[in-house]
């Protein structure tokens, strides 16, 4: 309308985000003297000097035990780009939330006004003795790597990316049922991935420790070559492990005959015509978010099993699916590292919930809902945390975690 300026519109989902979507509450009562005298002073006194003598006992007798930091810089939030750190904080609240509702983890969103590396990592360690874990969150690549390995060398407690970690452990589940559905083997399919970034990156790394043999990645610069001196050093070494023989070319070439598409690129990025020149049964993932690689809906019609980050479409491939337990595990079993056999662990786990006779073409994938999925792949990350050094757990008279 003439003259008419609209400027404020609300919702329920902004009615929802209204004064954030956690908070802290307390698990002890708070009503008498005496519980005061407790709780704190001074009582609390009695507990710190404990712990001075016994640092050892940190995870036991505070939050430490259970709590987690989700860090980012806000430099690549969802699939929206580099928006802040206060764009992120939804996402972050988002995110402690889910811990919360599907790991019983307290976690707490921590957005650092800053992408300077050196600057991150030491705030993450200045923070980590309140917290058993780490879970860095929508840092962009390639800047996230380096975050990640530093930190994981220099702290003694778990340091997760979801962004990779996460996706990768879900996408492997989703194909490990997939490639039951069409009866094919992971060693044998040719698969390519879209989106050479942390989540791909993760993805092809996870995917060649289960057992793929042939595997090409295609990003901005196409199918990524160890010959191509325009590849970053992340990109290069991505190359190496992946194309030996140099091939050279697009996504839609990189495509004919391969039996699976995963994609964590960019949206609308192949046409669905290219579908055709797939394999017979083959596996689409097109996971971009929002806007998918590949219309999932379209691509239905040209393969056997597709799945996407979609909730309204079947096989939706949610990292929920992972995170949540993963932290468990590692929580439960006072972890201090956190290892590749473990996200392979978890894959399997998770893969497994899915019972022969449930799964189809429509149904790789658990239901996010579906509360076997949190218990399976925390139990597998504790049991592969126990099986290692470096991770120690203390166990009551009846063998279980104290």
């Amino acid at each position: 309308m003439e003259n008419v300026h609209v400027r404020k519109v609300s919702d329920r989902t902004f009615l929802l985000h209204l004064g954030g979507k956690i908070e802290v509450g307390s698990k002890v009562p708070l009503k008498t003297r005496d519980d005061l005298s407790m709780a704190y002073t001074p009582g609390v006194a009695r507990v710190c000097l404990a712990l001075a003598d016994h640092p050892e006992d940190v995870r036991r007798l505070t939050i430490k035990g259970n709590a987690v930091a989700v860090v980012t810089d806000g430099s690549a939030v969802l699939g929206l780009g580099d928006i802040g750190p206060g764009a992120a904080m939804p996402v972050m609240e988002g995110k402690a939330a889910l811990f919360k509702r599907f790991g019983g983890i307290d976690a707490w969103p921590i957005c650092l006004d800053t992408q300077d590396v050196d600057e991150i990592v030491r705030t993450v360690q200045l923070i980590a003795p309140g917290f058993g874990g780490i879970n860095l969150e929508d840092i962009a690549a390639p800047r996230c790597f380096e975050i990640e390995a530093r930190l994981r060398a220099e702290l003694d407690i778990p340091v997760f990316h979801d962004d990779q970690h996460g996706t990768a452990i879900v996408a492997l589940a989703a194909l490990r049922n997939a490639l039951r559905v069409v009866e094919k083997e992971l060693a044998d399919v040719r698969v390519v991935v879209a989106g050479g970034g942390a989540a791909g990156t993760a993805i092809v790394s996870l995917l060649l420790q289960a057992g793929a043999r042939h595997v090409l990645v295609w990003d901005r610069e196409g199918v990524l070559s160890p010959d191509d001196e325009r590849l970053s050093p992340a990109k290069l070494d991505l190359a190496r492990r992946t194309n030996p023989g140099c091939v050279r070319g697009e996504l839609t070439d990189a495509l004919v005959g391969a039996d699976v598409f995963i994609g964590v690129s960019a949206g609308n990025v192949l046409p669905v015509e290219a579908l055709t020149h797939m394999a017979e049964r083959a596996i689409v993932f097109p996971m971009a978010n929002p806007t998918p690689e590949v219309d999932p809906i379209r691509a239905r019609a040209h393969c056997a099993v597709v799945a996407s980050g979609r909730s309204d479409l079947p096989n939706q491939i949610n990292n929920v699916l992972a995170f949540p337990g993963v932290f468990r595990g590692l929580l439960d079993a006072r972890a201090t590292e956190i290892r590749p056999g473990m996200l392979l662990a978890a894959a399997d786990a998770l893969a497994a919930v899915v019972r022969d006779d449930q799964l189809n073409a429509n149904y790789i994938i658990p239901s996010v809902f579906d509360a076997a999925a949190t218990e399976a792949v925390a139990t597998a990350v504790e049991e592969s945390a126990r099986q290692i050094p470096g991770a120690t757990v203390d166990l009551d008279e009846d063998g279980l975690p104290v």
